[in-house]
This record gives structure tokens, C-alpha cells and sequence, in this order.
């Protein structure tokens, strides 16, 4: 395709040009009734006529151009200054009355748009500047060639040098070019210049002068999982502590009371039945403490789920069947087949069905209802809800559910609950127990990845 054609003329050229055409019929009729020979007028008077209309004629298209001309040198003059960032010239006389008015005011209006707007960069940009400086978080920004093009004050402590030294450098000099690729989100266990321990990761991606970069933040995570893991031996510590301390000191007692019954010289003739009775009690809470120690363990070594097609339905069912304290009504829902571990989700619905079932206040009574159980499936978007719900008195205290080894029931271990919570974490579900909001009973919910 040919390019277009340039203009000879320039703009004001060609209004000159057009405004003399205009005129040009009139003064060659004026021009030639002074030479007509009919009309008797002496040579000074026709040159001095035809200089006078020539004059105006050609003053006028001066004076048009000059019009035209100005305005234009204005805007132009204008639109530079905005372009080169000067928001603060203005057009003087624009008015709205008319049109060359109208697009002055409009250029006035965006000048200060765009002041606006600037201002709001800056502004933004100094609270940008300032976050990223004081954050305790290590962030960087790599081109499409893996060079350092920003980094802030945590990033600076963290390779151990200034900006100045290594703003520029690609980041396999700095021992970062693993962190460029791979999973986006991770946690290292490294060593940098400024420190060493567990980092946590993740990378993204932005554009800049439509190249693209990438945006890298690094955080420590050391000290927040050294305050976890305390807290974490802190509860463990107390629920041990509290559970040795209930078996322990009974133990301690009725063995000090048996050692001075054997140091009398005179012993009472029932003797020997309180030196079995002690017995029993001493074999009692060291069955109980060992009991403990088992839930423990148990709960400490579940092993990671095996994933394989299971249905849902027939497993519930079959689950159900085995309560024989009362009836446990199966709420039917779609097919569903899941990617998870048939044992595991036996157990947790054992657990809960059996939780249900137990906090009937007539549980296994005559004269109870027909059905005090319901459990069932549903689906949801993106997910499979079970549900299990009963008309018991409800939750009471529902911080405790989930604290390790807490147990209301006489014979309970405390570990029922946390077991299966961490056994639908693992399957990558979520699992919920609340009130019901319309009557008396508590309802648990397990959702998992459909």
C-alpha cells in the first residue's frame, strides 16, 4: 500500500490560499471596470483603486491566517507541555460559548486530569516505597534475562550487600536462580548471607514496559515455627502432665498406704482384702495410663491416606448397620464415587456416628425414638458433604472439641474427634461440628474434594 500523499501547503498556507480565492472574482470585476475604456478615469486613479482593493484584499487574508494560526500554536504549545509533564499551563479565554473556546477548556480540563492523576502516582508510589522498606519480608524483581532490577531493605539484609552492589547482577551470581523456577510456592531450607533456616517462597509474574518480570518475596519462616512448636509442646506438655498426674498420684497414695500396712507389726485381719483392693486400684490406673499412652501414639503415627475410587454410599450404609444402640437413619444422596482412603473414612465415620449416638440422653432405653440418628451426603460445588446429626443436648463448650485428650465421657480418650479432623485435613477436606440452629442436637459436617 502507497503511502499517502504529503500536503504541499501548510495548514495556514492553505487557509491563506483559500480566503484570496474567495475574494479573487471580485477584485478582478473591480479591477477591470477601472481599465474599461467606457468608464473615464485617469491612470493615477486606477492604479491608486486597484492598490487600496488589493490592499484590503490581501491584509484581510493576512489577518485570517494569523486567526487561524494562533489558536492552533496554542493548543500545540498546550498538548507539549503536557506531554512533557508541565500540568500547570492553561489556556487563557476559553470559553464554552464557542467551539475553538469549547476545545481549549477541554484541554484545560484534561491538564488538570491528569495533574490529578500524577499526583496520585507520586503519592502512591511514596507509600509503595515506604512498605516495601519497612515490611520484614525480603522481595525482589527479576527481567525477562534474570537480572536484579529491585530490591528492598529486607532483600538487602538478606544477601548481605547493598542495593548499589547488586542492582544489575543476574541472579546466578546470587545463588538465586533456583528460585526462578519450579513451583511458584515453597518452602527452602537454605543458607543466605544474611541468615539460615526454613524460608517461605513464592514467585509471580508482572509486566513492566510490556517485558515481562518477576516479582520475588522471601520470607523467614524460623521464628514463627519456633513459637508454634513451642506452643505446640506446651499444650502437649500440660494434657501429659495432667493425664500422669491423675494416674500417678492415686498410684502413689494406695502404694504409700499398702508400705506402712506391711511395716505394722499388728496387722488388722482384713488386711489381705485392702492390700488387693489397692492392688486392683494401682493395676486400674496403670491400665488407664496405658491406655493413654496407646490413643497417643495412635494419634501421632496415623500414616498418610491411600487414595483409590471408593463409593460413598455403600461404605455409610455399611458403617451405619453396625450401631446396634439405636436406629441410624441414612439420608440417601447422589452417586458418588471418591478418590480417598476407604479405612480411614470408615473410622471417622465410626467416630462420629458413635459420638452421635452416645450423646442421646436415652440412648439404648426402651420408650426412645425410632430414629435420634440421621447421617447422609449431598453435593455441593466443587465438594461432597457427609453429615451426621443427632437430637441431643448439644455442644457446650465448643473450644474443647478439638483439643487432644479432652473427653467429657467417663471412658472417653479425647482423641476421637482430632483423629478424624486431621484424617479429612489429609484428604484435603474440612471437617465442622455446631449446634443445630432450628431445635435441640449437635450436627458434624465432613466435606471433602469432590
Amino acid at each position: 500500500m502507497a503511502p499517502p500523499k504529503k500536503s504541499r501547503l501548510a495548514h495556514e498556507n492553505r487557509v491563506l490560499v483559500y480566503t484570496l480565492l474567495s475574494g479573487l472574482p471580485a477584485v478582478l470585476i473591480a479591477v477591470w471596470l477601472m481599465v474599461d475604456r467606457d468608464i473615464e478615469m485617469d491612470a493615477k486613479k486606477q492604479w491608486t483603486f486597484g492598490l487600496i482593493i488589493v490592499g484590503f484584499w490581501i491584509g484581510y487574508a493576512l489577518a485570517v491566517r494569523e486567526i487561524v494560526m494562533r489558536p492552533l500554536q496554542t493548543m500545540a504549545n498546550l498538548l507539549t507541555a503536557l506531554r512533557e509533564g508541565d500540568f500547570s499551563t492553561r489556556a487563557r479565554g476559553a470559553n464554552r460559548d464557542e467551539p475553538l473556546g469549547d476545545v481549549m477548556s477541554e484541554i484545560n480540563l484534561l491538564g488538570g486530569v491528569l495533574q490529578e492523576q500524577r499526583l496520585g502516582a507520586l503519592e502512591a508510589t511514596a507509600l509503595l516505597r515506604t512498605v516495601m522498606e519497612e515490611i520484614d519480608v525480603a522481595i525482589f524483581a527479576f527481567d525477562g534475562n534474570e537480572t536484579l532490577r529491585l530490591v528492598n531493605r529486607a532483600g538487602q539484609e538478606l544477601l548481605g550487600q547493598p542495593a548499589e552492589r547488586i542492582l544489575g547482577r543476574a541472579a546466578s551470581d546470587m545463588d538465586m536462580a533456583d528460585c526462578l523456577t519450579g513451583e511458584p510456592t515453597r518452602v527452602l531450607n537454605r543458607t543466605f548471607p544474611g541468615g539460615a533456616g526454613r524460608w517461605g517462597m513464592r514467585r509471580t509474574m508482572f509486566r513492566e514496559g510490556g517485558l515481562p518480570h518477576s516479582l520475588l518475596v522471601i520470607a523467614d519462616l524460623s521464628q514463627p515455627l519456633r513459637e508454634e512448636e513451642l506452643k505446640a509442646w506446651q499444650r502437649l506438655v500440660r494434657v501429659i502432665g495432667h493425664e500422669l498426674n491423675n494416674s500417678l498420684a492415686p498410684i502413689k497414695s494406695i502404694a504409700g498406704s499398702l508400705g506402712a500396712m506391711l511395716r505394722r507389726d499388728k496387722r488388722a485381719p482384713d488386711w489381705e482384702d485392702d492390700m488387693r483392693g489397692g492392688l486392683e486400684i494401682i493395676e486400674a490406673r496403670a491400665e488407664g495410663l496405658n491406655r493413654f499412652m496407646q490413643s497417643y501414639a495412635r494419634l501421632a503415627k496415623l500414616p498418610p491416606p491411600t487414595k483409590l475410587p471408593v463409593q460413598l454410599g455403600p461404605l455409610l450404609r455399611r458403617v451405619a448397620s453396625l450401631e446396634t444402640r439405636t436406629s441410624v437413619q441414612v439420608v440417601e444422596g447422589p452417586e458418588v464415587v471418591l478418590n480417598a482412603d476407604a479405612a480411614q473414612l470408615e473410622q471417622v465415620f465410626i467416630n462420629l456416628i458413635k459420638n452421635a449416638v452416645e450423646a442421646q440422653p436415652e440412648a439404648g432405653q426402651p420408650g426412645q425414638p425410632t430414629c435420634c440418628v440421621r447421617t447422609g451426603w449431598r453435593a455441593l460445588p466443587g465438594a461432597i458433604e457427609v453429615f451426621v446429626e443427632d437430637d441431643g443436648p448439644g455442644i457446650a463448650n465448643s473450644q474443647n472439641l478439638f483439643v487432644p485428650f479432652f473427653t467429657t465421657k467417663p471412658s472417653g480418650s479425647g482423641i476421637g474427634l482430632v483423629l478424624c479432623r486431621q484424617i479429612a485435613e489429609n484428604h484435603g477436606g474440612s471437617l465442622t461440628l455446631e449446634n443445630r440452629p432450628d431445635t435441640t442436637g449437635c450436627v458434624a459436617r465432613l466435606r471433602l474434594p469432590a
